[in-house]
């Protein structure tokens, strides 16, 4: 089948930056398809929270009416299936080993990015595109994905995951753009509606951010098979009682309904004794992690040498200087000044200057002390 060297499958959600990218695209001469993906069903969740965000109904007529308007095709593809067998599967499966799960990554480098190359080949189409912050770019022989402009917008931290294969097929139309210029541009089209939509940050398929509620429902038994345990300080002294360790996450203040005068964070999570450890802020600084499953970005390979990073430990993280080192399965990592509330099975993303190095997925952070 011959490849149309200018026709993009464009991932829109019904949102202003997944929009305007394909309108940027169609006004660069390209040839648009927009493709809607329907990745879960609203009402399996139980929320009660209004059904808002990517993957409704309003957000699907969104993006048709934006397509309509511009005079490009629009398909819904349903991959509710793949989705709920990998990324829902795989988040109950965390939190029950005791780890902190990151679906949004899971969710673009091994579903949205998979089901747009495979519409994408059956519809004769050169490249993918999507609404993200970020850039990517060719540079010896190896696709480079690095940060956005808008720095406060920029995405790439949820990218890293992507092959190369996949990244030589794929275009970030707003990398060189603001979040402001995206706005006024979309006002200078008419698309008030769209600026002024608001933007959902919770995850998908767990609207109001009730993560306990979510598990209580679709873990069977969950309460019977583990149920409560121990709370207990860094000196081994037992505090009270939780309700069971999926419930918590480390770095968590919020929400452990214990009471000790000073603020108490979770500092580690024991899933093999049902034990939750609280300590004060300090208690949460680890100088450093194992991290595995790592993917090359920028280079091929570590080439068995010590690198100097900077270091991002979750989404909204600033990032800090980091030495990794490879090591026969993973990298450990070494932070000169220490990084707070490491948590296992988040993302753990390196960064030459504003590019990827590589990524990975957080195995454990190195060991404070032993009670």
């Amino acid at each position: 089948m011959k490849v149309h060297p200018k026709r993009v499958l464009v991932a829109m959600s019904g949102g202003i930056d997944s929009s305007v990218a394909a309108i940027f695209l169609q006004e660069q001469g390209y040839e648009v398809i927009g493709m809607t993906m329907k990745t879960w069903d609203y009402a399996s969740t139980g929320s009660k929270k209004k059904e808002t965000g990517c993957c409704t109904l309003d957000a699907m007529q969104d993006a048709r009416n934006i397509a309509v308007k511009f005079g490009f095709p629009h398909m819904i593809v349903d991959i509710k299936k793949e989705f709920g067998a990998f990324v829902i599967n795989n988040f109950k499966s965390e939190y029950l080993a005791g780890r902190t799960p990151n679906p949004c990554v899971l969710c673009n480098t091994h579903i949205k990015w998979d089901a747009l190359l495979e519409k994408a080949r059956q519809l004769s189409c050169r490249y993918i595109a999507t609404g993200h912050y970020a850039n990517v770019r060719k540079e010896n022989d190896r696709y480079v994905i690095s940060k956005g402009k808008d720095i406060t917008k920029d995405q790439s931290y949820a990218l890293w995951g992507i092959s190369q294969e996949n990244l030589s097929k794929t275009l970030f139309p707003l990398g060189n753009f603001t979040k402001k210029t995206i706005k006024d541009f979309a006002s200078a089209k008419g698309l008030h509606d769209l600026v002024n939509k608001s933007e959902s940050y919770e995850i998908c398929f767990i609207p109001d951010n009730d993560y306990r509620g979510f598990l209580k429902k679709n873990v069977k038994d969950i309460d019977k098979k583990i149920g409560p345990g121990d709370f207990l300080l860094e000196d081994g002294t037992m505090v009270g009682k939780h309700q069971g360790y999926p419930y918590y996450t480390i770095g968590q203040r919020k929400g452990l309904g214990i009471s000790l005068g000073d603020p108490v964070y979770v500092t580690e999570i024991r899933p093999k004794t049902n034990q939750i450890i609280l300590g004060s802020f300090d208690d949460l600084k680890r100088t450093g992690m194992y991290v595995y499953k790592i993917n090359m970005v920028k280079y091929a390979s570590f080439k068995n040498q010590s690198w100097d990073t900077v270091t991002k430990i979750r989404y909204n993280d600033p990032g800090r200087p980091a030495i990794i080192t490879p090591t026969e399965d993973k990298l450990k990592v070494f932070f000169g000044n220490g990084a707070y509330a490491i948590a296992p099975g988040q993302a753990a993303v390196f960064y030459e200057g504003d590019d990827i190095l590589a990524g990975g997925w957080i195995e454990k952070p190195f060991v404070k002390q032993t009670i």
